[in-house]
């Protein structure tokens, strides 16, 4: 019987850390981050619609998506998030399903940092959410994204508490230690899910 794990959490917590061990366990990975792109492609009705929205500044010279332009107008100012997100989440959501009802995997792993906010949650039986210290993540999206400390702050201070997540989900992961413990925790709840 298929079952669909969906996991969420702030950003620079290590959700692609957890996604892949779920890989590694034999999940279909379905990255909703992946997704967002492919709807955003150069002439899609969605990126149009986005343009439309926010301005032309959000598109590169060859007609693309700018993510740095359109994350700096998004950000700083949560009405214009949720604009965006109420603009993108259907589009994300349609592909979302057609990739769970095309996969003959048992189990799928929804790796979707707006889970809840873009209401996919409602497709899965079960939620994990992936939590760490703000400092912490602060220090991992800068090394990771190459952004400054501000961007990434605002990127952090746009997000939900802790709280937000824990009330919505059926297990909480910690990452605030080492990516070994990172991966037991994970490899106990992937037994939990896994082995009733």
């Amino acid at each position: 019987m298929l079952m669909v794990i969906g996991l969420t959490g702030q950003t620079g917590a290590g959700k692609t850390t957890v996604s892949a061990q779920f890989a590694q366990a034999g999940f279909d990975v379905i990255n909703a981050d992946e997704v967002a792109r492919s709807v955003m492609e150069i002439g899609s009705h969605c990126l149009h619609a986005v343009a439309e929205e926010f301005g032309l500044q959000i598109l590169s010279e060859g007609g693309g998506l700018d993510r740095r332009a359109l994350g700096d107008i998004v950000f700083s100012d949560q009405n214009k998030l949720k604009r965006l997100s109420d603009i993108t989440n259907p589009y994300i959501l349609e592909l979302i399903e057609a990739r769970i009802k095309q996969s003959s995997a048992p189990h799928i792993l929804l790796d979707a940092p707006t889970l809840f906010e873009s209401g996919a949650d409602r497709l899965c039986d079960r939620v994990v959410c992936l939590l760490a210290d703000q400092e912490l993540r602060c220090q991992r999206i800068v090394a990771r994204d190459g952004l400054t400390r501000e961007q990434a702050e605002k990127r952090i201070g746009a997000q939900h508490s802790d709280d937000y997540y824990i009330q919505r989900s059926n297990y909480v992961l910690y990452n605030n230690g080492t990516v070994d413990e990172l991966r037991q925790r994970t490899a106990d709840i992937l037994h939990r899910i896994t082995c009733g």
